[in-house]
């Protein structure tokens, strides 16, 4: 079966967007190597207007999505949904880590959220985990959920046809990506690295490796940090056995 993404929102014509292009919109339209599926969430309003919220509890600007919509369009799912996540700016990090997870399962739910955001009640009832794709606040779940999708279903095998250009991507062993070249030799007053025109793979290899190191040091020593416990922490097990 393929990884199914469905998205409760209430702009369904946000999608697909981006996902509709490229590898990706040809493994949905053409090849069924991944699906998309949308839900509008004011069809299951009981308004006649479609509204689906309210005043937030104890004061304050803006409006809150009710629980009891949001419930509703969740029970027309299929028992077995998938996980659950609502994208949210105070929802812990996306990570390649957390994708990848999802990417291995049948897929994933995402609630889009609008307005003030949506009754706590429904996320702790549901089970939802909460995911934030930056340090930034968006006008709604939209443009975050399209970032999640994108991200789990470029790991679908067939999807992006060459498995092994993901292997030295950024995250996925914990370093960033290393800098990418390719014709003309020069570009205004630039040239391509010698080492990368040598012919001389591991020479090549030992170059990619060091600059994955150096922009991971210098553009997010959080990551570096975690990275060199990692290798501590080899390098004892190792001692260990």
């Amino acid at each position: 079966m393929p990884f199914v993404a469905t998205v409760l929102t209430m702009f369904p014509e946000a999608f697909p967007g981006p996902l509709g292009v490229s590898l990706i919109g040809t493994a949905w339209r053409e090849q069924d190597l991944w699906r998309l599926e949308t839900v509008d969430i004011r069809a299951f309003s009981d308004s006649k207007r479609g509204f689906l919220d309210d005043t937030p509890s104890g004061g304050g600007p803006g409006q809150v999505m009710r629980a009891d919509v949001i419930g509703r369009a969740l029970d027309s799912l299929p028992v077995s949904a998938p996980p659950l996540l609502y994208m949210s700016a105070r929802g812990r990090p996306l990570t390649q880590a957390r994708v990848r997870d999802w990417a291995a399962g049948d897929g994933v739910v995402i609630l889009c959220g609008r307005f003030e955001g949506v009754d706590q009640r429904v996320l702790d009832a549901r089970g939802f985990e909460e995911i934030a794709v930056g340090d930034a606040v968006l006008a709604g779940g939209e443009a975050a959920a399209l970032v999640v999708i994108e991200a789990c279903v470029r790991l679908v095998p067939g999807v992006l046809g060459n498995q092994a250009s993901t292997g030295e991507e950024s995250f996925e062993d914990g370093l960033l990506e290393h800098p990418q070249f390719t014709r003309p030799r020069e570009f205004e007053g630039r040239e391509i690295p010698d080492v990368l025109t040598s012919g001389h793979h591991a020479e090549v290899a030992k170059w990619r490796k060091a600059q994955r190191e150096q922009t991971t040091r210098e553009r997010r020593p959080d990551l570096w940090a975690a990275h060199l416990a990692n290798q501590q922490a080899k390098g004892a097990k190792a001692q260990g056995d």
